[in-house]
């Protein structure tokens, strides 16, 4: 037989392999593991980036490539063990409880929130769930650590439409049988273990024995699914009990169900039959009702509460959250002013360095704390201030004269990334200040068992702004990710559960809406470069959403989160 030659990143060298060899065949012969330089330790080969994208080890060599092999120290390793790990609690889950459907509803900060259903909705069409016990949480478990120890192979099968529907309405899983209706795509790729079939939209491990460390904790209705931290593969990931997180992740949920847009394959049918304009408008009306909510807990706290804080990570829509909420305030008969936190920067020599060396401008030492809680003060005592402006090319600040005075109904608005944390202000009464997080909490799912990530709904956000706005191209968006998520949950995160109130930026049309923008933008990156891989996953996942028309995109309203994306904003 033919020998087809590889190149192997991981080692830089070239390998010659019989044609229609496996990655795991060339993965026994090159690397079982990969040196995780954080950690310093040796990681399981989980999948291989071939070419710039993601295969899983199964994958068989007919032609000549480069390969690099990845683990779990690699966003796409994780995805991968991750993708498995569902697979094994879907298939205890049917053990256990035949005549039920699991449900991974979102991501929670330690791991993936589950809930088990009833194959029968309840009448306003939310989900009809099973209260599940702590003992039979902890059988669950062994169940999982039992499919586990038998390292249980998965297997790809191609199937024709007709045959993985009818498997998955079998199943009771209608969400992912409505999915694949709604794609139009003549056949799919099935995954199976131990005889039980389902769909993960990305590549597994080879076998269940890959997948030791795990944990499950109950959690609200349901339950935490966890798996390995990504510094340390040896443990789960810590819980983290955020209930307001939760809870806005939740009403969210339920929102949807009760729209009838219980995942993409119904949102992608309610496109297609013309409801579009009609879920824009009913997704903006909530928005609307949310923002006048907010305000009348503020106007509740009049005369006390003078200072609203706004944080929330990268994309989330924080900007035109400060502006809607400050007309909404004004309705109430509230003045907001609006102070900018980036005025507050020490001058660029007193700025604190990374690691590396670099500037680090995200933390919270970049920021003249003394002057911001002394001016804050001032301003609640009813004093005028001179505030500062920041030069952001001289990289120094100045003060020119701009005043200001807090009367009697002024409220003041400000945003930032450190605006939850109680360090920032620790010289000012807290209970002068209400703080909002705002985030794009999505927890729409593709289908019962494969939710969309927050992060990935953010990201192509930015993608579209960015290149709109900043001309910045989706390629560098990209690479910069890991760089801004790294700040978030150093900076952000870790404070969620200090807001007063969560507003939920997401809106159930924005995929669509962003499939139109975000598709031909992540098509120029070429297959050579860094960007390629995660372009390709990105791509893939937006290949099961409907988009929208431009004639539907037009009917967005000019007040919405989303022009802030896609231009055409006014407020």
């Amino acid at each position: 037989m033919e020998d087809i030659r590889i190149f192997c990143e991981n080692d830089h060298s070239y390998h010659k392999v019989p044609m229609g060899s496996d990655l795991h065949a060339l993965s026994d012969m090159t690397f079982r593991t990969v040196y995780d330089g954080k950690s310093g330790t040796e990681l399981p080969v989980l999948a291989a980036l071939v070419d710039n994208r993601l295969k899983e080890l199964e994958f068989r060599i007919m032609m000549p490539h480069t390969i690099r092999f990845i683990g779990y120290n690699h966003p796409d390793g994780r995805r991968t063990y991750v993708r498995s790990l569902c697979f094994v609690l879907r298939n205890a889950v049917r053990k256990m409880f035949p005549d039920k459907v699991l449900g991974i509803d979102y991501s929670l900060p330690s791991g993936l929130y589950c809930e088990i259903h009833e194959r029968k909705d309840k009448e306003d069409g939310r989900p009809s769930i099973y209260y599940i016990t702590d003992e039979e949480i902890e059988t669950l478990k062994a169940e999982m650590q039992e499919i586990i120890s038998r390292d249980l192979p998965f297997r790809k099968v191609k199937m024709t439409f007709e045959e993985a529907q009818k498997l998955f309405l079998a199943n009771g899983q209608d969400d992912k049988a409505r999915l694949l209706s709604s794609l139009g795509h003549y056949t799919y790729s099935v995954y199976f273990l131990d005889g039980e079939a389902d769909t993960f939209y990305g590549p597994l491990v080879p076998s269940t024995g890959y997948l030791k460390v795990f944990d499950i904790m109950g959690f609200n209705n349901g339950f935490c699914l966890q798996f390995p931290a990504e510094g340390n593969v040896s443990r789960v990931m810590p819980m983290k009990r955020q209930s307001k997180l939760a809870a806005t992740l939740k009403e969210y949920a339920d929102w949807c169900a009760i729209l009838g847009v219980k995942g993409v394959g119904t949102l992608n049918k309610g496109i297609t039959s013309g409801r579009a304009v009609e879920l824009i408008n009913l997704s903006e009306a909530l928005h609307e009702r949310k923002y006048a909510d907010i305000a009348d807990q503020i106007n509740l706290q009049r005369g006390r509460v003078k200072i609203i804080f706004i944080a929330g990570p990268s994309s989330s829509g924080k900007t035109s959250s400060s502006k809607r909420l400050a007309i909404q305030c004004k309705v109430v008969g509230l003045n907001p002013k609006v102070i900018e936190l980036d005025n507050y920067f020490v001058d660029r020599v007193n700025t604190p360095k990374d690691e590396n060396g670099e500037y680090d401008f995200e933390s919270l030492e970049a920021m003249d704390l003394e002057l911001l809680n002394r001016q804050l003060n001032e301003l609640l005592d009813g004093k005028e201030v001179e505030l500062p402006r920041y030069d952001f090319m001289e990289g120094i600040r100045k003060f020119e004269g701009n005043t200001m005075q807090l009367k009697d109904n002024d409220i003041l608005i400000m945003e930032g990334i450190h605006a939850l944390n109680p360090a920032m202000t620790s010289a000012v009464d807290d209970s002068r200040i209400f703080r909002v997080y705002a985030s794009a909490l999505t927890s729409l799912s593709l289908d019962e068992n494969n939710n969309i990530s927050t992060s990935d709904n953010r990201l192509l956000r930015r993608i579209v702004r960015d290149n709109r706005v900043r001309g910045v191209t989706p390629e560098e968006t990209i690479l910069r990710w890991h760089s801004v998520r790294r700040g978030e949950n150093r900076n952000i995160f870790p404070f969620q559960e200090n807001a007063d109130v969560a507003f939920n930026s997401a809106l159930i049309f924005e995929l669509p809406m962003l499939k139109y923008f975000a598709e031909p933008l992540l098509r120029r990156i070429l297959p050579t470069s860094q960007a390629y891989t995660e372009a390709v996953r990105l791509l893939k996942f937006l290949d099961y959403i409907v988009a929208l028309s431009p004639d539907e995109i037009a009917a967005i309203p000019p007040t919405s989160i989303m022009r802030e994306f896609i231009g055409g904003q006014l407020l």
